[in-house]
């Protein structure tokens, strides 16, 4: 499919996500039932409704908050409306989307084969050709019911059985017979994906391979030009993308790890035995990923980025000369190195690195949607580089910590690699988190991504 795009005006419109919906509690799953849009007029329902007619009648996406990242949405029924995504992104076309529902009943209405339809009186029964009936809740595999009752709405996508014939787009499963499915906690999300109608396709609204979007600004940075609608609710409260798991499999594996941990899994009945699934052949282009995010170099920043593992940096206590003089020796432009640093755990600021004082210190702060959630902050500071041999002044360095908490480090990722890239750093040398089986796996795998050395 062709990759350009005539330019486009984008707009960024808030939207509060105050007061916009609530669920209806299912029979079954209280916190994840029926939502039910407000009917009490605002600004924010007001563009709500726009969006949601823009999705219904247009191919180009429109990029929404979730709790996670910020997503790029079309309706998922729709061939030329998902291709719009695939356009946008300039994403390859065999790396499979994950579909966002609005509640239970729509999910219920995607897993029912598009020639059963007919006849439906409550959402959870369909008349057959024979006159007999069979339950669209039972469509919902038993192993996932605990999940869903315990993690929905929030940062988990299940895999499912895809109907034939199927309710989506096929463009939406890259040719898969399954198809990953969540219900994003962000009322803004569920709002929008209710007043649509259907549910929307929606990977991270980035610029393929970059990093992902946790603000609106983001998103503009990325794709100004190349969508019109930009829905700004504030920064995202997880920060990495939801966790993808297959319970259609014994043992159950986690397929992307993200917003919910392992230990929280295995807490869940049938759960158990779940077990890591992203470390196998197509994270290394041998077959076609099974999930989004397992196949290609994702979250990837224009500068180089190093990356020290937890252990190698609690060790070595900063950057490594040579890994900094080879960084100088190999450039290739002449100008002043730019060099970045983001630090989590371990690292003093400037991570060994011979510098001036720091004495330019800037927050970087975005405001939320009437305080709907805290504000996102970045503390970048910056002074003059030099050399390790001579010690004269060669560049710039620029250091931010993003804390040693594990969400804290999630939520400020993305964010950090973005900024340092805003800066113009030549090179990003990032201390890792543990690897262990909270959020920071998820962490870990995104900055391995991102990298292109990594220290071990």
């Amino acid at each position: 499919m062709s990759q350009d795009l005539p330019r486009m005006k984008t707009r960024v419109l808030r939207v509060p996500e105050k007061d916009l919906g609530k669920f209806r509690g299912d029979e079954e799953y209280e916190q994840s039932g029926l939502w039910e849009v407000s009917q009490t007029p605002s600004p924010s329902l007001q563009i709500l409704h726009e969006a949601a007619d823009y999705l219904r009648t247009k191919d180009t996406p429109v990029a929404f908050p979730t709790e996670t990242v910020y997503g790029l949405g079309a309706d998922a029924t729709r061939s030329s409306a998902v291709r719009g995504i695939y356009t946008a992104k300039r994403r390859p076309a065999d790396n499979p989307l994950i579909i966002h529902v609005s509640d239970l009943d729509m999910l219920r209405r995607v897993l029912t084969p598009e020639d059963t339809t007919n006849g439906t009186t409550n959402g959870k029964t369909n008349a057959r050709t024979n006159g007999t009936t069979e339950t669209i809740h039972d469509r919902i595999p038993e192993i996932y019911k605990p999940l869903i009752e315990r993690f929905w709405p929030g940062p988990l996508t299940i895999l499912l059985p895809n109907p034939t014939p199927s309710k989506l787009a096929p463009e939406v499963t890259a040719g898969l017979k399954t198809f990953g499915v969540r219900m994003p906690k962000s009322p803004l999300a569920l709002s929008l994906i209710k007043l649509t109608g259907a549910p929307l396709a929606a990977p991270s609204a980035n610029a393929s391979t970059k990093p992902s979007p946790t603000m609106a600004e983001h998103v503009l940075e990325d794709l100004d030009g190349r969508i019109e609608l930009i829905l700004d609710g504030g920064p995202c409260h997880v920060g990495v993308e939801s966790t993808v798991v297959d319970g259609l499999c014994d043992p159950p594996l986690i397929l992307r790890p993200g917003g919910v941990s392992i230990d929280e899994l295995r807490s869940c009945a049938g759960w158990e035995k779940i077990e890591k699934g992203y470390k196998d052949q197509s994270e290394s282009g041998k077959a076609a990923p099974r999930a989004p995010g397992m196949k290609y170099k994702h979250y990837s920043p224009k500068a180089k980025v190093v990356l020290y593992e937890a252990s190698f940096a609690a060790a070595k206590d900063g950057i490594q000369s040579e890994d900094f003089d080879a960084f100088v020796q190999n450039r290739q432009s002449q100008e002043d190195p730019h060099v970045g640093i983001i630090r989590t755990r371990y690292w003093k600021p400037a991570a060994g690195l011979q510098c001036g004082d720091f004495e330019k210190r800037e927050t970087v702060k975005t405001e939320t949607s009437q305080g709907s959630q805290e504000a996102a902050e970045l503390d970048v500071q910056e002074t003059a580089l030099y050399d390790t041999t001579s010690g004269a002044s060669i560049g710039k360095l620029m250091d931010i910590s993003i804390g040693a908490d594990t969400r804290s480090i999630a939520q400020g990722l993305f964010s950090a690699l973005r900024e340092l890239d805003r800066r113009g750093a030549d090179i990003i040398f990032v201390e890792g988190t543990v690897d262990d089986e909270d959020i920071g796996a998820a962490v870990m795998n995104r900055l391995r991504k991102a990298a292109s050395r990594i220290r071990s």
